[in-house]
């Protein structure tokens, strides 16, 4: 009986034995490759966070590795030593899967690091700036992407029409400026509420999301659109997208005014006084900003860049065929851009820098591949210093010379002018955060 029972429990420790060996084995190895993976986006710039991003309180953490499984851009969390930390920190675009995956809530989201700061407008709990009457609303406060952007737009809108105590009259009860994700979802919002308002959007339907380089958008989670119901974006084509918000709208009977650059705000007593490049003046209560942190596109400053042929947003690259292109630029918008172009046409992609340091590893890959193959020609240390009819100089930083190239179309990727100015005009107040916690618990 004696040795009958050691043999079971002598079986059972043996048992365990092995399999604790193997799963120190295998966290071992898993260990070895995330800190590999570490070290180079070290090397290449990715590691520190640059925006919105996950951080780990490692005291709670319990090595479910959920965070990892659904998260939808991959090498941005992995497991070091069982628990949970960050790699590729610079790519991550704030979906917040790995926040609202969390068994224990041991991830917070935040904007910023104590070494990095990044400017934010002041913004309360219900969303209102230190101005009462001008709201915030999307990826301007620092929450962007469609999910988050669609639930702060509603819930601003709400904090608004909670505040108005007489709606309608000859003054708007709300002015929205912008309609990307946020500014719609606010639209739909106003008009479930009985508001008199008015939506503008400087460019075309969509904000943010019409000017995205990539043919894909991706959301991690459905989402509650106001007054339209439930959608579910997955892997949807921006054209795809465009049409649902179109389709919302229009069930609902919204306009929106395109083409409308707002280019200022004026407090007038207890009403704002919004004014559009084109002269048009818009009385209103309140005031809500769903614009994005990118703001009007940086321009190059160069002679001729006010041509035709000069774009700072690529829209349909299918349809740009047989073309002599130039792409400046050096994130992953203008690769992407140029990536896609160089399939159909002659396109040289210009970058000021000697190297492209953030840039997203399979966007790297694809350069890499496309410069091998003849596809593509980089251009590093350059800068454009005239664009003409036909052709496009640029001035070769490490020569000295300069260089003309045949050109029919030209594709700024420079980035975008932040709304500083615009905010503090309004009296709006921006403050460099670092380390700003965004979402701690759901």
């Amino acid at each position: 009986m004696i040795l009958e029972q050691f043999i079971i429990y002598g079986s059972v420790g043996l048992f365990c034995a092995v399999v604790i060996f193997f799963y120190l084995k295998k966290q071992k190895k898993t260990t070895q490759k995330t800190t590999a993976k570490i070290e180079i986006a070290k090397q290449i710039g990715m590691h520190e966070p640059v925006s919105l991003h996950p951080v780990i309180d490692l005291g709670t953490c319990i090595k479910s590795g959920a965070c990892i499984e659904a998260c939808p851009e991959k090498d941005i969390i992995g497991i070091v030593h069982g628990r949970a930390t960050l790699i590729n920190a610079a790519e991550c675009v704030g979906h917040g899967a790995c926040f609202h995956a969390c068994p224990v809530e041991a991830i917070s989201l935040v904007i910023g690091t104590e070494k990095r700061g990044v400017d934010l407008p002041h913004v309360s709990e219900n969303f209102e700036t230190n101005v009462p009457g001008i709201y915030i609303a999307g990826e301007l406060g620092g929450m962007g992407l469609i999910k988050n952007s669609v639930e702060q737009g509603e819930q601003a809108m709400n904090s608004i029409a909670k505040n108005i105590e007489q709606k309608g009259g000859d003054t708007y009860d709300v002015v929205i400026i912008g309609a990307g994700p946020a500014g719609i979802s606010a639209s739909l919002t106003a008009k479930r509420h009985g508001l008199n308002f008015i939506t503008l959007e400087q460019d075309s339907l969509g904000g943010t999301v019409f000017n995205f380089p990539r043919s894909k958008i991706v959301m991690t989670a459905p989402v509650e659109l106001p007054m339209y119901g439930k959608i579910k974006l997955f892997d949807t084509s921006k054209t795809e997208l465009l049409n649902l918000w179109n389709e919302a709208l229009l069930k609902n009977g919204i306009t929106i005014q395109e083409n409308t650059k707002v280019e200022g705000i004026q407090i007038d007593g207890e009403i704002f006084r919004v004014f559009t490049a084109k002269g048009k003046e818009f009385k209103t209560k309140n005031v809500l900003l769903a614009i994005g942190r990118r703001g009007s596109p940086r321009k190059l400053g160069v002679p001729g860049e006010g041509m035709e042929k000069v774009a700072y947003r690529l829209l349909e690259p299918e349809n740009v065929i047989g073309k002599n292109v130039v792409v400046v630029g050096g994130g992953d918008s203008a690769i992407e851009a140029a990536l896609s172009l160089a399939e159909q046409n002659q396109v040289v992609l210009s970058y000021r820098s000697e190297a492209f340091s953030r840039v997203k590893p399979k966007n790297r890959e694809k350069l890499e591949a496309a410069i091998a193959e003849g596809k593509l020609d980089v251009k590093l240390k350059s800068n454009v210093v005239k664009i003409d009819k036909e052709l496009v100089e640029l001035a070769l930083t490490e020569t000295g010379g300069k260089e003309a190239l045949k050109n029919d179309l030209v594709y700024i990727f420079a980035g975008g002018e932040l709304p500083t100015q615009f905010l503090q005009k309004t009296g709006v107040e921006i403050k460099k955060r670092f380390g700003y916690t965004v979402k701690k618990h759901r």
